[in-house]
């Protein structure tokens, strides 16, 4: 089969579980080189390992995207030690769900910094390499890919915060589309529904048992399935640019 994305590095955040973890060994099967970035070092290098073991290239980056000196330098290592960047997969993120009433700010700050300024600080960082790039790298084009949620495009009681987070990291993506389109750097927002993953794990007992009763029983996706559309969109001809992908379970209304 041909390995779409071979020659090309590519730089994942939260890629120490869940989706991200995912989209890493997605995008390093198409042949691109992965930077692994994320808080839990020890995950990253179990990851790095698997991906070397099936003939792949991985590079641990533990940071802490939050601070945008972190991100910088993340972004300036992988160009480094990998020699380019061509994607970008702007994935970690945070779910704290409440009320607003009685809400802590700290954790309404917290996904600020992790679910939008995160993003914003690498993609800011990888920008310039990725037009450079779409300007000289084999396959003439470069990704931004940002992990939003349906919670993105519908707000909901309990989520008002992680709500805002969402619906801002769309409109960034969309406006950063606009300025980058015509040096065929792609900007995509990626919404999934409900993901079995540990975001969830984050809430207290009761919040997570609020969670599973509005769900209900229904099959949620896999982060695989998320990583699956992110290489689709990645993968695409220089003049196609799939500017949002919405994929839910087939049972969530």
């Amino acid at each position: 089969m041909t390995r779409r994305l071979e020659g090309t590095v590519a730089l994942v955040t939260g890629a120490s579980s869940g989706i991200g973890h995912a989209t890493a060994l997605e995008l390093a099967r198409e042949g691109a080189s992965v930077a692994l970035v994320g808080r839990r070092e020890d995950r990253l290098k179990a990851l790095a390992a698997q991906i070397s073991g099936a003939g792949g290239k991985a590079l641990v980056v533990p940071a802490d995207v939050t601070d945008d000196q972190a991100a910088a330098t993340a972004v300036e290592r992988t160009v480094e030690s990998l020699g380019r960047l061509d994607t970008v997969v702007n994935n970690a993120g945070l779910m704290l769900l409440g009320p607003v009433p009685g809400a802590d700010p700290a954790e309404w700050r917290r996904m600020i910094d992790i679910n939008l300024m995160g993003l914003m600080y690498t993609s800011l960082a990888a920008a310039p390499h990725l037009v450079q790039a779409a300007a000289d790298g084999p396959r003439q084009v470069a990704d931004i890919v940002n992990v939003g949620s349906l919670s993105g495009r519908n707000a909901y009681a309990m989520q008002a915060a992680y709500c805002a987070t969402k619906f801002g990291v769309g409109a960034f993506s969309e406006a950063l589309r606009q300025e980058l389109a015509k040096r065929h750097v792609r900007v995509c927002v990626v919404e999934p529904g409900s993901v079995d993953t540990e975001l969830r794990s984050h809430n207290s007992d009761a919040v997570q048992q609020q969670l599973a009763a509005a769900i209900g029983g229904i099959e949620r996706l896999r982060s695989e399935d998320v990583a699956e559309s992110i290489g689709f969109v990645v993968t695409r001809p220089r003049h196609v640019a799939v500017a949002e992908v919405l994929v839910r379970p087939t049972e969530q209304v």
